[in-house]
Protein backbone atom coordinates (compact mmCIF):
# COMPACT_ATOMS: atom_id res chain seq x y z
CA UNK A 1 0.00 0.00 0.00
CA UNK A 2 1.26 3.31 -0.64
CA UNK A 3 1.93 6.21 1.85
CA UNK A 4 -1.25 7.92 2.65
CA UNK A 5 -0.22 11.85 2.08
CA UNK A 6 -1.94 14.92 4.11
CA UNK A 7 -5.13 16.39 3.02
CA UNK A 8 -4.11 19.89 1.46
CA UNK A 9 -3.96 22.47 3.92
CA UNK A 10 -6.90 24.48 3.96
CA UNK A 11 -8.76 25.17 7.11
CA UNK A 12 -11.66 23.45 8.75
CA UNK A 13 -13.88 24.80 12.59
CA UNK A 14 -13.79 20.63 13.53
CA UNK A 15 -11.30 17.66 14.12
CA UNK A 16 -12.88 14.32 14.91
CA UNK A 17 -10.81 11.43 16.00
CA UNK A 18 -10.98 8.48 15.53
CA UNK A 19 -9.46 5.48 17.07
CA UNK A 20 -7.73 2.00 15.95
CA UNK A 21 -10.66 0.50 17.70
CA UNK A 22 -13.20 2.49 16.33
CA UNK A 23 -13.72 1.43 12.60
CA UNK A 24 -17.82 1.61 12.21
CA UNK A 25 -18.13 2.96 8.92
CA UNK A 26 -22.07 3.52 9.76
CA UNK A 27 -21.58 5.56 12.73
CA UNK A 28 -24.03 8.51 12.51
CA UNK A 29 -20.84 10.91 12.16
CA UNK A 30 -20.52 9.94 8.45
CA UNK A 31 -23.85 10.33 7.61
CA UNK A 32 -23.28 13.53 6.69
CA UNK A 33 -21.00 15.07 4.28
CA UNK A 34 -18.99 18.44 6.34
CA UNK A 35 -16.19 20.16 4.09
CA UNK A 36 -15.84 22.28 7.77
CA UNK A 37 -14.83 18.83 9.39
CA UNK A 38 -11.61 16.62 9.38
CA UNK A 39 -11.73 13.20 10.46
CA UNK A 40 -8.01 12.47 12.45
CA UNK A 41 -6.74 8.26 12.27
CA UNK A 42 -3.42 8.70 13.58
CA UNK A 43 -0.51 5.46 13.66
CA UNK A 44 1.37 6.70 17.40
CA UNK A 45 3.97 5.24 19.40
CA UNK A 46 1.52 5.50 21.95
CA UNK A 47 -0.14 2.70 20.89
CA UNK A 48 2.50 0.61 19.39
CA UNK A 49 4.61 0.58 22.93
CA UNK A 50 2.10 0.92 25.85
CA UNK A 51 2.38 -3.03 25.74
CA UNK A 52 4.45 -5.86 23.45
CA UNK A 53 1.80 -6.82 21.16
CA UNK A 54 1.35 -9.24 19.17
CA UNK A 55 2.87 -8.42 14.93
CA UNK A 56 -0.32 -9.19 13.52
CA UNK A 57 -2.45 -7.51 15.61
CA UNK A 58 -0.56 -3.86 14.90
CA UNK A 59 -0.43 -4.93 11.34
CA UNK A 60 -4.33 -5.04 11.13
CA UNK A 61 -5.22 -2.80 12.91
CA UNK A 62 -3.09 -0.27 11.40
CA UNK A 63 -4.48 -2.03 7.56
CA UNK A 64 -8.25 -1.48 8.85
CA UNK A 65 -7.71 1.98 9.93
CA UNK A 66 -6.18 2.83 6.10
CA UNK A 67 -9.03 0.77 4.90
CA UNK A 68 -11.58 3.21 6.10
CA UNK A 69 -9.70 6.41 5.89
CA UNK A 70 -9.92 5.32 2.12
CA UNK A 71 -13.79 4.66 2.26
CA UNK A 72 -14.35 7.99 3.90
CA UNK A 73 -12.08 10.03 1.54
CA UNK A 74 -14.21 7.99 -1.36
CA UNK A 75 -17.59 8.96 0.14
CA UNK A 76 -16.15 12.79 0.23
CA UNK A 77 -15.14 13.50 3.40
CA UNK A 78 -12.47 14.98 4.74
CA UNK A 79 -9.35 12.78 5.99
CA UNK A 80 -6.16 13.40 7.86
CA UNK A 81 -4.44 10.30 8.19
CA UNK A 82 -0.98 10.57 10.57
CA UNK A 83 1.06 7.85 9.29
CA UNK A 84 3.68 6.26 11.72
CA UNK A 85 6.66 7.51 9.67
CA UNK A 86 4.87 10.82 9.17
CA UNK A 87 7.99 13.81 10.07
CA UNK A 88 4.91 15.23 11.95
CA UNK A 89 3.86 12.14 13.61
CA UNK A 90 4.86 13.28 17.54
CA UNK A 91 3.47 9.98 18.32
CA UNK A 92 1.06 11.20 20.82
CA UNK A 93 -2.36 10.97 20.11
CA UNK A 94 -3.08 14.28 22.37
CA UNK A 95 0.31 16.51 21.03
CA UNK A 96 -0.68 15.42 17.21
CA UNK A 97 -4.84 16.46 18.00
CA UNK A 98 -2.71 19.84 19.16
CA UNK A 99 -0.57 19.76 16.10
CA UNK A 100 -3.26 19.25 14.17
CA UNK A 101 -5.82 21.84 15.29
CA UNK A 102 -3.48 24.80 14.59
CA UNK A 103 -2.53 23.19 11.42
CA UNK A 104 -6.63 23.60 10.39
CA UNK A 105 -6.77 26.58 12.66
CA UNK A 106 -10.01 24.48 13.87
CA UNK A 107 -11.76 25.24 17.59
CA UNK A 108 -13.30 21.92 18.28
CA UNK A 109 -11.94 18.07 18.41
CA UNK A 110 -14.21 15.76 19.05
CA UNK A 111 -14.02 11.85 19.60
CA UNK A 112 -16.10 8.92 20.17
CA UNK A 113 -16.16 7.30 24.04
CA UNK A 114 -12.82 5.22 24.29
CA UNK A 115 -13.57 1.87 25.45
CA UNK A 116 -10.10 1.85 27.41
CA UNK A 117 -9.55 3.81 30.56
CA UNK A 118 -6.35 4.75 29.85
CA UNK A 119 -7.39 6.53 26.74
CA UNK A 120 -10.73 7.47 28.20
CA UNK A 121 -8.08 9.55 30.76
CA UNK A 122 -5.84 10.95 28.84
CA UNK A 123 -8.08 12.57 26.52
CA UNK A 124 -9.99 13.97 29.39
CA UNK A 125 -7.25 15.00 31.08
CA UNK A 126 -5.71 17.06 27.76
CA UNK A 127 -9.70 18.45 27.20
CA UNK A 128 -9.02 20.27 30.60
CA UNK A 129 -5.78 22.03 29.48
CA UNK A 130 -6.36 23.25 26.05
CA UNK A 131 -8.22 26.07 25.04
CA UNK A 132 -10.09 23.71 22.21
CA UNK A 133 -13.50 23.39 22.94
CA UNK A 134 -13.81 19.10 23.21
CA UNK A 135 -16.96 16.85 23.12
CA UNK A 136 -17.65 13.55 23.24
CA UNK A 137 -20.13 11.19 21.30
CA UNK A 138 -21.00 7.65 21.87
CA UNK A 139 -19.75 4.99 19.50
CA UNK A 140 -23.10 3.58 18.65
CA UNK A 141 -21.59 0.18 19.30
CA UNK A 142 -22.67 -1.38 22.48
CA UNK A 143 -25.74 -2.72 24.25
CA UNK A 144 -25.28 -1.29 27.30
CA UNK A 145 -24.31 1.93 28.80
CA UNK A 146 -21.15 1.63 30.61
CA UNK A 147 -22.79 1.94 34.20
CA UNK A 148 -25.78 -0.33 33.19
CA UNK A 149 -23.89 -3.03 35.50
CA UNK A 150 -23.02 -1.00 38.25
CA UNK A 151 -26.43 -0.04 38.49
CA UNK A 152 -28.14 -2.92 38.05
CA UNK A 153 -25.61 -4.87 40.69
CA UNK A 154 -25.57 -2.07 43.20
CA UNK A 155 -25.71 -3.89 46.73
CA UNK A 156 -24.45 -7.44 45.77
CA UNK A 157 -21.45 -9.39 47.06
CA UNK A 158 -20.76 -10.81 43.95
CA UNK A 159 -21.70 -9.26 40.08
CA UNK A 160 -22.60 -12.55 38.41
CA UNK A 161 -23.26 -12.48 34.68
CA UNK A 162 -26.72 -14.90 34.94
CA UNK A 163 -29.38 -12.05 35.72
CA UNK A 164 -27.39 -10.06 33.57
CA UNK A 165 -27.92 -11.87 30.70
CA UNK A 166 -31.52 -12.78 31.20
CA UNK A 167 -32.30 -9.32 31.41
CA UNK A 168 -30.33 -8.89 28.48
CA UNK A 169 -32.01 -11.53 26.73
CA UNK A 170 -35.88 -9.63 27.58
CA UNK A 171 -34.49 -6.54 26.88
CA UNK A 172 -33.72 -7.29 23.45
CA UNK A 173 -36.28 -9.95 22.75
CA UNK A 174 -34.03 -12.73 21.98
CA UNK A 175 -34.50 -16.27 21.91
CA UNK A 176 -37.66 -15.86 23.53
CA UNK A 177 -40.92 -17.47 22.85
CA UNK A 178 -44.70 -15.50 22.78
CA UNK A 179 -44.97 -15.54 26.38
CA UNK A 180 -41.60 -13.53 26.93
CA UNK A 181 -39.88 -17.05 27.99
CA UNK A 182 -36.80 -18.54 26.78
CA UNK A 183 -37.17 -20.43 23.50
CA UNK A 184 -36.53 -24.53 24.67
CA UNK A 185 -37.77 -24.00 28.11
CA UNK A 186 -34.54 -22.82 29.78
CA UNK A 187 -31.90 -20.24 29.40
CA UNK A 188 -28.78 -21.51 29.61
CA UNK A 189 -27.90 -24.75 27.04
CA UNK A 190 -24.18 -24.79 28.68
CA UNK A 191 -24.06 -28.25 29.70
CA UNK A 192 -25.00 -29.39 26.20
CA UNK A 193 -21.81 -27.13 25.01
CA UNK A 194 -19.05 -29.59 26.46
CA UNK A 195 -18.33 -32.23 24.03
CA UNK A 196 -15.10 -33.49 22.98
CA UNK A 197 -14.87 -33.39 18.91
CA UNK A 198 -14.35 -37.13 17.40
CA UNK A 199 -12.91 -35.65 14.32
CA UNK A 200 -16.19 -35.50 12.84
CA UNK A 201 -17.92 -33.61 11.37
CA UNK A 202 -14.20 -31.82 9.83
CA UNK A 203 -13.14 -27.99 10.88
CA UNK A 204 -14.77 -25.61 7.96
CA UNK A 205 -12.14 -24.06 5.46
CA UNK A 206 -10.81 -20.83 6.93
CA UNK A 207 -12.76 -18.55 5.43
CA UNK A 208 -11.23 -15.04 6.58
CA UNK A 209 -9.62 -13.24 3.66
CA UNK A 210 -5.96 -13.00 3.16
CA UNK A 211 -3.73 -9.98 3.42
CA UNK A 212 -0.55 -8.93 1.87
CA UNK A 213 1.23 -6.37 4.40
CA UNK A 214 4.48 -6.79 3.60
CA UNK A 215 5.15 -3.28 2.98
CA UNK A 216 3.14 -2.37 6.02
CA UNK A 217 5.42 -4.84 8.09
CA UNK A 218 8.56 -2.86 6.43
CA UNK A 219 7.11 0.60 7.87
CA UNK A 220 7.05 -1.32 11.45
CA UNK A 221 10.68 -2.20 11.33
CA UNK A 222 12.02 0.65 9.91
CA UNK A 223 10.39 2.10 13.39
CA UNK A 224 11.46 0.06 15.37
CA UNK A 225 8.69 -1.27 16.56
CA UNK A 226 8.86 -4.44 18.72
CA UNK A 227 6.26 -7.10 18.77
CA UNK A 228 6.11 -10.65 19.65
CA UNK A 229 4.95 -13.26 17.34
CA UNK A 230 5.02 -14.75 13.82
CA UNK A 231 3.72 -11.43 12.07
CA UNK A 232 3.05 -14.04 8.62
CA UNK A 233 2.80 -10.25 6.89
CA UNK A 234 2.22 -11.52 3.09
CA UNK A 235 -1.05 -14.04 4.63
CA UNK A 236 -2.48 -12.16 7.55
CA UNK A 237 -6.16 -13.58 7.70
CA UNK A 238 -8.12 -10.88 9.64
CA UNK A 239 -10.41 -8.53 8.02
CA UNK A 240 -9.90 -4.69 6.99
CA UNK A 241 -13.33 -3.70 6.64
CA UNK A 242 -16.91 -4.19 7.19
CA UNK A 243 -17.77 -6.09 3.66
CA UNK A 244 -15.00 -8.63 4.75
CA UNK A 245 -16.53 -8.86 8.52
CA UNK A 246 -19.83 -9.48 7.26
CA UNK A 247 -18.69 -12.27 4.68
CA UNK A 248 -17.17 -13.76 7.84
CA UNK A 249 -20.57 -13.23 9.78
CA UNK A 250 -22.52 -15.27 6.62
CA UNK A 251 -19.46 -18.06 6.38
CA UNK A 252 -19.52 -19.12 10.16
CA UNK A 253 -23.24 -19.03 10.10
CA UNK A 254 -23.06 -21.81 7.12
CA UNK A 255 -20.50 -23.42 8.07
CA UNK A 256 -19.77 -23.65 11.84
CA UNK A 257 -22.58 -22.33 13.62
CA UNK A 258 -24.87 -25.59 13.76
CA UNK A 259 -21.76 -27.22 15.25
CA UNK A 260 -20.36 -24.80 18.09
CA UNK A 261 -22.41 -25.56 20.43
CA UNK A 262 -21.30 -29.04 20.38
CA UNK A 263 -17.79 -28.50 20.57
CA UNK A 264 -17.34 -25.30 21.57
CA UNK A 265 -15.11 -26.16 24.91
CA UNK A 266 -13.15 -28.98 22.50
CA UNK A 267 -9.46 -28.45 21.72
CA UNK A 268 -7.60 -30.54 18.84
CA UNK A 269 -4.56 -30.36 18.01
CA UNK A 270 -4.98 -30.70 14.24
CA UNK A 271 -8.04 -28.56 14.33
CA UNK A 272 -7.24 -25.72 15.94
CA UNK A 273 -10.05 -23.39 14.74
CA UNK A 274 -12.99 -25.81 15.42
CA UNK A 275 -16.34 -24.05 14.70
CA UNK A 276 -15.59 -20.91 16.58
CA UNK A 277 -16.48 -17.75 14.64
CA UNK A 278 -13.42 -15.57 14.99
CA UNK A 279 -15.00 -12.47 14.82
CA UNK A 280 -14.41 -10.91 18.11
CA UNK A 281 -11.61 -8.69 16.35
CA UNK A 282 -14.54 -7.48 13.79
CA UNK A 283 -17.09 -6.64 16.61
CA UNK A 284 -14.13 -5.60 19.67
CA UNK A 285 -12.45 -2.74 16.37
CA UNK A 286 -16.52 -2.07 15.62
CA UNK A 287 -16.64 -3.12 11.73
CA UNK A 288 -19.59 -5.39 12.92
CA UNK A 289 -22.29 -4.61 15.52
CA UNK A 290 -23.00 -6.72 18.30
CA UNK A 291 -27.02 -7.00 17.24
CA UNK A 292 -26.77 -7.88 14.06
CA UNK A 293 -24.56 -10.31 14.67
CA UNK A 294 -27.08 -11.88 17.38
CA UNK A 295 -29.61 -11.64 15.44
CA UNK A 296 -28.40 -13.59 12.60
CA UNK A 297 -27.91 -16.21 14.35
CA UNK A 298 -31.27 -15.82 16.11
CA UNK A 299 -32.98 -16.09 12.51
CA UNK A 300 -30.41 -19.41 11.85
CA UNK A 301 -32.19 -20.91 14.50
CA UNK A 302 -35.76 -20.10 13.37
CA UNK A 303 -34.82 -21.11 9.90
CA UNK A 304 -33.76 -24.54 11.79
CA UNK A 305 -30.44 -23.88 10.39
CA UNK A 306 -28.44 -24.50 13.85
CA UNK A 307 -29.75 -26.29 17.10
CA UNK A 308 -30.71 -23.91 19.54
CA UNK A 309 -28.11 -24.97 22.19
CA UNK A 310 -25.23 -23.79 19.80
CA UNK A 311 -27.19 -20.68 19.53
CA UNK A 312 -28.23 -19.47 23.12
CA UNK A 313 -24.33 -20.28 23.35
CA UNK A 314 -22.76 -17.80 21.41
CA UNK A 315 -25.43 -15.60 21.96
CA UNK A 316 -24.35 -15.89 25.47
CA UNK A 317 -20.85 -15.09 24.87
CA UNK A 318 -21.51 -11.73 22.95
CA UNK A 319 -25.21 -10.61 24.53
CA UNK A 320 -24.07 -11.66 27.91
CA UNK A 321 -20.48 -11.99 28.95
CA UNK A 322 -19.20 -9.47 26.33
CA UNK A 323 -21.59 -6.80 27.48
CA UNK A 324 -20.84 -7.98 31.41
CA UNK A 325 -17.41 -7.83 31.59
CA UNK A 326 -17.61 -4.57 30.29
CA UNK A 327 -19.62 -3.33 32.74
CA UNK A 328 -17.54 -4.88 35.19
CA UNK A 329 -14.24 -2.72 33.78
CA UNK A 330 -15.96 0.79 34.18
CA UNK A 331 -17.33 -0.03 37.15
CA UNK A 332 -13.93 -1.11 39.31
CA UNK A 333 -11.38 0.98 37.23
CA UNK A 334 -9.07 2.54 37.80
CA UNK A 335 -7.75 0.11 40.38
CA UNK A 336 -8.81 -2.70 39.25
CA UNK A 337 -5.81 -4.09 37.28
CA UNK A 338 -4.09 -3.86 40.55
CA UNK A 339 -5.82 -6.43 42.10
CA UNK A 340 -3.79 -9.54 43.63
CA UNK A 341 -6.15 -11.41 45.49
CA UNK A 342 -4.60 -14.41 46.07
CA UNK A 343 -1.09 -12.96 46.07
CA UNK A 344 0.66 -14.38 43.18
CA UNK A 345 4.07 -13.22 42.33
CA UNK A 346 5.71 -15.16 40.02
CA UNK A 347 7.23 -14.54 37.04
CA UNK A 348 6.00 -15.82 33.86
CA UNK A 349 8.47 -18.67 32.74
CA UNK A 350 10.42 -17.72 29.34
CA UNK A 351 8.54 -20.07 27.20
CA UNK A 352 5.45 -17.87 27.06
CA UNK A 353 7.55 -16.08 24.23
CA UNK A 354 8.28 -19.13 22.26
CA UNK A 355 6.14 -21.91 23.48
CA UNK A 356 9.30 -24.28 23.94
CA UNK A 357 7.85 -26.13 27.36
CA UNK A 358 7.79 -30.12 27.29
CA UNK A 359 3.67 -29.82 28.45
CA UNK A 360 1.90 -30.21 25.04
CA UNK A 361 -1.42 -28.67 26.10
CA UNK A 362 0.59 -25.53 27.17
CA UNK A 363 3.17 -25.79 24.14
CA UNK A 364 0.12 -26.21 21.52
CA UNK A 365 -2.32 -23.02 22.76
CA UNK A 366 1.16 -21.06 23.03
CA UNK A 367 2.71 -21.37 19.80
CA UNK A 368 -0.79 -21.49 18.17
CA UNK A 369 -1.16 -17.73 19.97
CA UNK A 370 2.08 -16.80 18.60
CA UNK A 371 1.35 -18.01 15.46
CA UNK A 372 -2.18 -16.18 15.17
CA UNK A 373 -2.69 -14.23 17.32
CA UNK A 374 -6.02 -16.02 18.51
CA UNK A 375 -6.90 -19.03 21.01
CA UNK A 376 -10.38 -19.69 22.29
CA UNK A 377 -12.04 -19.35 25.39
CA UNK A 378 -11.00 -22.83 26.41
CA UNK A 379 -7.40 -22.78 25.45
CA UNK A 380 -6.78 -19.47 27.12
CA UNK A 381 -8.64 -19.97 30.73
CA UNK A 382 -8.53 -23.89 30.79
CA UNK A 383 -4.91 -24.21 29.87
CA UNK A 384 -2.87 -20.52 29.67
CA UNK A 385 -4.92 -19.65 32.43
CA UNK A 386 -5.42 -22.68 34.83
CA UNK A 387 -1.67 -23.24 34.56
CA UNK A 388 -0.80 -19.44 35.68
CA UNK A 389 -3.59 -19.30 38.58
CA UNK A 390 -2.55 -22.86 40.17
CA UNK A 391 1.52 -22.44 39.63
CA UNK A 392 0.86 -18.84 41.24
CA UNK A 393 2.10 -16.54 38.07
CA UNK A 394 1.93 -12.71 38.49
CA UNK A 395 -1.80 -11.94 37.79
CA UNK A 396 -0.49 -8.22 36.20
CA UNK A 397 2.41 -9.91 33.88
CA UNK A 398 0.02 -12.43 32.72
CA UNK A 399 -2.94 -9.56 31.78
CA UNK A 400 0.13 -7.61 30.04
CA UNK A 401 0.62 -10.82 27.99
CA UNK A 402 -2.89 -11.16 27.24
CA UNK A 403 -3.35 -7.87 26.33
CA UNK A 404 -0.53 -7.96 23.44
CA UNK A 405 -1.12 -11.39 22.39
CA UNK A 406 -4.39 -11.96 21.46
CA UNK A 407 -5.61 -10.02 17.88
CA UNK A 408 -9.50 -8.97 19.80
CA UNK A 409 -7.40 -7.92 23.58
CA UNK A 410 -8.21 -4.97 24.25
CA UNK A 411 -8.06 -4.02 27.80
CA UNK A 412 -12.14 -3.40 28.94
CA UNK A 413 -12.88 -7.15 27.94
CA UNK A 414 -9.14 -8.56 28.55
CA UNK A 415 -8.90 -7.33 31.56
CA UNK A 416 -12.00 -8.53 33.50
CA UNK A 417 -11.45 -11.91 31.42
CA UNK A 418 -7.88 -12.65 32.81
CA UNK A 419 -7.90 -10.69 36.34
CA UNK A 420 -11.51 -11.89 37.10
CA UNK A 421 -12.40 -15.12 35.60
CA UNK A 422 -9.43 -16.73 34.82
CA UNK A 423 -6.81 -15.64 37.83
CA UNK A 424 -9.27 -14.73 40.61
CA UNK A 425 -7.63 -11.50 41.67
CA UNK A 426 -10.52 -9.70 42.00
CA UNK A 427 -11.41 -12.14 45.05
CA UNK A 428 -14.34 -13.85 43.23
CA UNK A 429 -15.85 -10.60 42.32
CA UNK A 430 -17.37 -12.76 38.84
CA UNK A 431 -16.21 -15.86 39.37
CA UNK A 432 -17.80 -18.04 42.30
CA UNK A 433 -14.71 -20.25 42.24
CA UNK A 434 -11.63 -20.92 40.95
CA UNK A 435 -11.59 -21.65 37.11
CA UNK A 436 -9.24 -24.96 37.69
CA UNK A 437 -8.64 -28.07 37.04
CA UNK A 438 -6.10 -31.28 37.16
CA UNK A 439 -4.95 -33.18 33.85
CA UNK A 440 -7.79 -35.05 33.89
CA UNK A 441 -10.43 -32.62 32.22
CA UNK A 442 -8.01 -31.10 29.60
CA UNK A 443 -7.44 -35.26 28.79
CA UNK A 444 -11.26 -35.66 28.33
CA UNK A 445 -11.91 -32.25 26.09
CA UNK A 446 -9.62 -33.14 23.25
CA UNK A 447 -6.03 -35.16 22.63
CA UNK A 448 -3.79 -32.57 24.06
CA UNK A 449 -2.28 -34.93 26.49
CA UNK A 450 -1.76 -37.56 23.21
CA UNK A 451 2.60 -37.71 23.23
CA UNK A 452 2.87 -35.39 25.76
CA UNK A 453 6.52 -35.51 27.68
CA UNK A 454 4.42 -35.69 30.80
CA UNK A 455 1.44 -38.47 32.07
CA UNK A 456 -1.86 -37.03 33.13
CA UNK A 457 -2.48 -40.00 34.99
CA UNK A 458 0.07 -39.65 37.51
CA UNK A 459 0.36 -36.89 40.38
CA UNK A 460 4.20 -37.29 41.22
CA UNK A 461 7.42 -38.19 39.93
CA UNK A 462 9.18 -36.96 37.20
CA UNK A 463 6.72 -38.06 34.48
CA UNK A 464 3.79 -36.54 36.58
CA UNK A 465 2.06 -34.10 34.55
CA UNK A 466 2.56 -30.92 36.41
CA UNK A 467 -1.50 -29.67 36.78
CA UNK A 468 -2.25 -32.51 39.09
CA UNK A 469 0.24 -31.71 42.41
CA UNK A 470 -0.25 -28.33 41.22
CA UNK A 471 -4.06 -28.39 41.68
CA UNK A 472 -4.22 -29.93 44.90
CA UNK A 473 -1.20 -27.38 46.31
CA UNK A 474 -3.23 -24.56 45.15
CA UNK A 475 -6.20 -25.67 47.57
CA UNK A 476 -3.80 -26.47 50.14
CA UNK A 477 -1.73 -23.11 49.82
CA UNK A 478 -5.25 -21.19 49.67
CA UNK A 479 -7.42 -23.61 52.06
CA UNK A 480 -8.21 -19.82 54.23
CA UNK A 481 -9.22 -17.94 51.50
CA UNK A 482 -10.97 -20.81 49.87
CA UNK A 483 -11.68 -23.41 52.22
CA UNK A 484 -15.06 -21.68 52.69
CA UNK A 485 -16.78 -21.94 49.92
CA UNK A 486 -19.31 -23.79 49.34
CA UNK A 487 -18.55 -24.33 45.73
CA UNK A 488 -15.23 -26.23 46.78
CA UNK A 489 -16.86 -28.14 49.62
CA UNK A 490 -16.47 -31.48 47.60
CA UNK A 491 -12.61 -30.64 46.74
CA UNK A 492 -11.72 -29.88 50.51
CA UNK A 493 -13.52 -33.15 51.56
CA UNK A 494 -11.36 -34.99 48.99
CA UNK A 495 -8.07 -33.87 50.25
CA UNK A 496 -8.83 -33.77 53.90
CA UNK A 497 -9.53 -37.54 53.42
CA UNK A 498 -5.92 -38.22 51.61
CA UNK A 499 -3.16 -39.73 53.62
CA UNK A 500 -0.96 -37.04 55.01
CA UNK A 501 2.36 -38.50 53.43
CA UNK A 502 0.80 -39.00 49.81
CA UNK A 503 -0.52 -34.52 50.80
CA UNK A 504 3.08 -33.63 51.50
CA UNK A 505 3.94 -36.01 48.32
CA UNK A 506 1.80 -33.50 46.59
CA UNK A 507 2.78 -30.44 47.71
CA UNK A 508 6.63 -31.06 47.86
CA UNK A 509 6.01 -31.95 43.97
CA UNK A 510 4.35 -28.97 43.13
CA UNK A 511 6.68 -26.79 45.02
CA UNK A 512 9.92 -28.41 42.75
CA UNK A 513 7.64 -27.37 39.85
CA UNK A 514 6.65 -24.01 40.78
CA UNK A 515 10.66 -23.66 41.86
CA UNK A 516 11.58 -24.66 38.20
CA UNK A 517 9.24 -24.26 35.79
CA UNK A 518 10.89 -22.64 32.59
CA UNK A 519 12.46 -26.16 32.40
CA UNK A 520 8.88 -27.98 32.29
Amino acid sequence: MTRLTPTAPHGAHTLRLLLGDQLNPQHSWFQQVDAQVVYVLMEVRQETDYVLHHAQKILAIFAAMRDLAQQLRAAGHRVRYVALDDASNRQSIPDNLTALAAHYGAQHVQWQQPDEWRLDAQLQDWARTTPLHCSVVDSEHFLTARNDLATQMHGRRQWLMEHFYRSMRRRYRLLLDEHDQPAGGQWNFDHDNRKPWPGTPPEPADWRPTHDHRALWDLLQRCGVQSLGEPQADAVRWPLNRAEALACLEAFITHALPHFGDYEDAMASQAPRLFHSLLSFSLNVKMLHPLEVLQRAEAAYHAGHAPLAAVEGFVRQILGWREYVRGIYWAHMPGYEQRNALDHQLPLPHWFWNGDTRMRCLQLSIRQSLQTAHAHHIQRLMVIGNFSLLAGLDPAALHRWYLGIYIDAFEWVELPNTLGMSQRADGGLIATKPYVSSAAYLQRMGDYCQGCAYNPKLKTGPRACPFNALYWDFFARHAETLGSNHRLALVYRQWQKMPPEQQTALQAHAQQVRQQLGPL
